[in-house]
């Protein structure tokens, strides 16, 4: 069952027994980042599966309509699947959003979304804020390629595990942290040898309280280390750039400045993407970005 409002950018080739899955992206913090139509789906379903329904009937509070709020989390998403087919079965509509931002993303939900789709049911995504894009978007770093991890294990081998993930990436890293365990973190990636990586610690996103601070590793544990941290916390770091001894390769550089130029990017600008891309110095980074200039300009 649809509303007409869903999908007024285009038309619907078939149209499907029974009810929609509508995957929902809630605000991170800012409410007003709630989109016309996340609040026009919201309205609409039968049933909302929320990870938390207290916090969520906080936001429902608002609209003209509320759905019915049932919890999806963790320990209770396959127990839930069953729920969620036969209301889609009867026909209904169904929502699921996590506490805020996109659901699945680190959060409940992917198995629920997975086992619609096998039954044949049309799953929707509903775009909203997302923690990750939102401290991309404000970090500086490359965006272009980069490597989700989540929250860091607590302990044992799945921590090692992870820690040398977050090592050994060659793109940019984006790691999220519950504030009291964001000093334990950063020791542990200095002692992992990442002291001196460029990092960017963004807390309370959209949220009165907004801090973004970026500097090296080592810089950042020293001042999180003497504070106490509140508020959801989403790390941004760069990634390796490596110290092999191998010059980069030409063609890749070449074919990325070609692409700059195109796009009216200025050689300053193209110089810092080559240091910061493929670990330049400052001097080959500026000979570089001369690369097959003519023929982009041309």
């Amino acid at each position: 069952m649809w509303g007409p409002v869903f999908w007024a950018g285009g038309a619907v080739s078939a149209v499907a027994e029974g009810g929609t899955l509508f995957v929902i992206g809630t605000p991170i913090g800012n409410l007003d980042d709630m989109s016309p139509r996340v609040v026009s789906a919201l309205e609409h379903v039968h049933t909302c599966f929320a990870e938390d329904t207290r916090r969520t009937g906080r936001l429902v509070g608002r609209l003209r309509a509320a759905p019915k709020l049932l919890s999806l989390f963790a320990h209770n998403e396959q127990g839930r699947i069953r729920q969620i087919l036969a209301l889609l079965e009867a026909g209904n509509d169904v929502a699921i959003v996590s506490d805020a931002g996109t659901p699945t993303v680190s959060d409940p939900g992917a198995r629920a979304v997975q086992a619609a789709l096998e039954a044949g049911f049309i799953v929707s995504p509903v775009p909203g804020p997302s923690a990750v894009s939102t401290a991309l978007s404000a970090s500086g770093l490359p965006a272009d390629r980069y490597l989700f991890v989540g929250f860091a294990p607590r302990k044992g081998v799945e921590r090692a595990n992870w820690l040398s993930d977050v090592a050994g990436s060659r793109v940019t890293v984006v790691m999220f942290e519950a504030p009291g365990r964001l000093a334990n973190l950063l020791a542990a990636l200095v002692e992992t040898g990442l002291g001196a990586r460029r990092l960017v610690v963004c807390r309370e996103l959209t949220k009165i309280h907004e801090e973004i601070r970026s500097g090296p590793v080592a810089e950042l544990a020293t001042v999180y280390g003497e504070e106490s941290v509140k508020g959801e916390v989403t790390l941004v770091m760069a990634g390796d750039v490596g110290t092999s001894d191998e010059p980069p390769d030409e063609t890749e550089i070449a074919a990325v400045v070609h692409e700059m130029v195109r796009a009216g990017d200025g050689r300053r600008a193209i110089a810092d993407a080559l240091r910061e891309r493929f670990g330049l110095s400052r001097n080959d980074a500026y000979r570089m970005s001369l690369v097959d200039s003519d023929e982009a300009n041309g």
